[in-house]
């Protein structure tokens, strides 16, 4: 048969690899798109079938294409029926075509066959392609494939394809190098900028400044900050939080502060993700007086907190095991709609057993069996152990141990 010869032919001159895997199911396809029993079986391969169309002599254009290639369903029909579309007198190379076999590709992790498609692409002279095609492939590669590398070789491939990136593109490279941890290369991308014709940004910059940040080097980082003038560029929120993590990670809380008054002083606005990675610093580090006061400052500021705002300082009140304090905090939480975690109804459970606080302790468990927690068996020895120091009625004792049957 004419498909049969077709598919053998582009098996013996494409990928020999790549042939290999997908030559034997792509010829029984496309054989059996041509007899009688196919197509009349109610029971046929979902999209597949649509192939048949390829061999119809009625024309295609583009966006048919698009739809056939959309059906389907099997990734490994997909090569050798490109090379036969290829090879008829209609065929128009088209970025949507090659994106679409890529992002297919790119789903079923089939990174070989993705090459064959660079490949194609690579010769092919008649289609121009935009950034954002290989804004999506690299995404594909670094994200789905954790093929950081190849990531990199796309982008410094893009001008041989007449395509130049912009920081959108050289940001996602450097962005893809800070979440790996990958500290060492980052300088190596950042200074080929001028090599790729990219305008350097302030998303470059905060960028760079998570990326030392996270490698530990808050010098350098601080340095960074000066360069934005020169970058014509001008510093955010995003700038400051990274730094001011790292200071509180540290430990330098007076510096983590100078760097909130500077952002005042340049009027940039801290936001509640700024206010909650200090309040979470100043909690760890058993400072949780200043962490109540700079709520209260977040909240003239206009600044408005969240669940985990109050969520770190419940835990702080915890810590301290001021419990009274933090059942009260606890149930502002709950009367605004708030969801106290898991170890924080475990700690105040365990607090309040330490203090033999019977009366909060009924009232802290009925709200953790309300919020959907189940208390562990350990926890229900430290409870049963309190109760029965504390009184001798044992219908209060069974009424605490049965409260998550009966939560009311």
């Amino acid at each position: 048969m004419i498909l049969r010869r077709l598919v053998l032919s582009a098996a013996s001159t494409s990928n020999p690899r790549i042939s290999q895997s997908l030559s034997s199911s792509a010829i029984l396809l496309l054989s059996s798109l041509s007899s009688d029993r196919y197509a009349s079986s109610p029971q046929r391969y979902s999209g597949e079938d649509k192939l048949a169309r390829l061999k119809h002599k009625d024309w295609l254009a583009p966006n048919e294409v698009l739809k056939i290639f959309e059906n389907v369903k099997e990734p490994s029909f997909l090569i050798p029926a490109y090379q036969h579309y290829s090879k008829r007198k209609d065929y128009q190379p088209t970025e949507p075509l090659y994106a679409l076999l890529i992002n297919k590709f790119g789903q079923a992790k089939m990174f070989d066959e993705i090459e064959e498609v660079m490949r194609i692409v690579k010769l092919e002279k008649r289609c121009r392609f935009s950034e954002e095609f290989f804004y999506n492939l690299m995404r594909i590669y670094g994200n789905l494939g954790g093929r950081i590398n190849r990531a990199i070789e796309i982008l410094f491939s893009m001008p041989d394809f007449g395509c130049w990136p912009s920081p959108k593109s050289f940001n996602f490279i450097l962005n893809l190098l800070v979440s790996a941890k990958l500290f060492d290369e980052i300088h190596k991308i950042f200074v080929s900028a001028p090599k790729l014709g990219v305008e350097i940004d302030a998303c470059c910059m905060n960028i760079l400044i998570k990326g030392l940040c996270e490698s530990g080097n808050l010098e350098a980082a601080l340095q960074l900050l000066d360069e934005f003038p020169k970058q014509k560029s001008r510093p955010n929120v995003m700038t400051f939080s990274p730094l001011i993590r790292g200071f509180c990670n540290k430990g330098k809380f007076a510096e983590a502060f100078e760097l909130l008054e500077r952002m005042e002083k340049e009027r940039i606005e801290p936001d509640t993700i700024t206010f909650n990675i200090l309040i979470s610093g100043l909690r760890k580090k058993g400072r949780v007086e200043e962490g109540i006061q700079l709520l209260e400052r977040m909240k003239l500021k206009g600044c408005q907190p969240n669940p985990g705002t109050y969520q770190e300082v419940l835990y702080g009140l915890l810590d301290k095991k001021r419990n009274l304090e933090a059942k009260e905090m606890m149930s502002q939480m709950i009367s605004w709609g708030m969801r106290p975690s898991f170890l924080s109804y475990k700690k105040m459970v365990l607090g309040l057993c330490e203090t033999k606080s019977v009366a909060e302790l009924d009232w802290v468990l009925r709200q953790m069996v309300n919020h959907g927690f189940v208390p562990k068996t350990g926890m229900w020895w430290k409870v049963g152990n309190c109760v029965i120091s504390k009184t001798n009625d044992s219908q209060e004792i069974l009424n605490l141990v049965t409260c998550q049957d009966n939560p009311e």
